[in-house]
């Protein structure tokens, strides 16, 4: 299947140049561009894209904002992939509670920017393990209180499932799961997969954030 991505930025060049790179990739599409994030959200409706690569700071609605109107929107199924100039930029973590899936820098190569584009659209981690921690760990600690709504949503999961949940928010791959836990990687991918499902989330990216809203880890378990 094709991936098919919408280019959400304020600069010519940089939707220019991202739509040149990526339509130069087999299986990716670029199949529209938005000039800042109202006009996101309504290029989103119109085309239905698979991931939306999403500046943050851009006029009449920021790129936060935007994320958050296009995710939840319902039956939402598009992931936002977030454009950052800088390594953890501060506003990467209010993206992430926004709903975005994650985050790539502006100056990443082309390879890189396809590479994010296809595992975002899998639903796959799209950081590694250590960046994951990192920005994580960042994120959680402007957390107040878990919210008792989504407390009460783990217990939807099974024992295993919540053990898995937990290592997937420490940043574990699958296969890292796996050895954890003397399983297959299959098991792992089926546990994950129905994680997502009882707690309606898009990907990995969300379940991380998901277990760190709920308390069920909390930044000082690394």
């Amino acid at each position: 299947m094709t991936i098919r991505v919408m280019i959400a930025d304020d600069q010519a060049m940089v939707r220019q140049g991202f739509t040149v790179l990526l339509n130069a990739e087999p299986g990716i599409e670029v199949v529209g561009q938005a000039v800042d994030g109202l006009d996101a959200v309504a290029k989103v409706a119109e085309l239905d894209p698979d991931v939306v690569l999403m500046d943050i700071r851009m006029p009449e609605l920021g790129g936060i904002e935007a994320t958050r109107r296009i995710t939840q929107a319902p039956d939402a199924t598009v992931r936002v992939l977030v454009l950052t100039t800088f390594d953890l930029d501060e506003y990467v973590y209010e993206a992430l509670r926004a709903g975005a899936s994650g985050f790539l820098l502006k100056d990443a190569s082309a390879a890189q920017l396809a590479e994010a584009v296809r595992v975002v659209a899998a639903g796959d981690a799209l950081l590694s393990p250590n960046i994951t921690k990192r920005l994580i760990r960042e994120f959680s600690r402007t957390l107040g209180a878990p919210r008792a709504p989504l407390k009460e949503r783990v217990g939807d999961l099974t024992e295993r499932e919540t053990e898995v949940l937990t290592l997937i928010a420490q940043g574990l791959s699958n296969a890292e799961i796996a050895v954890r836990l003397v399983v297959a990687e299959q098991t792992t991918k089926t546990h994950v997969s129905r994680i997502l499902v009882k707690l309606g989330l898009r990907d990995r990216t969300q379940a991380a954030v998901f277990a760190y809203e709920t308390g069920l880890v909390r930044p000082t378990g690394y």
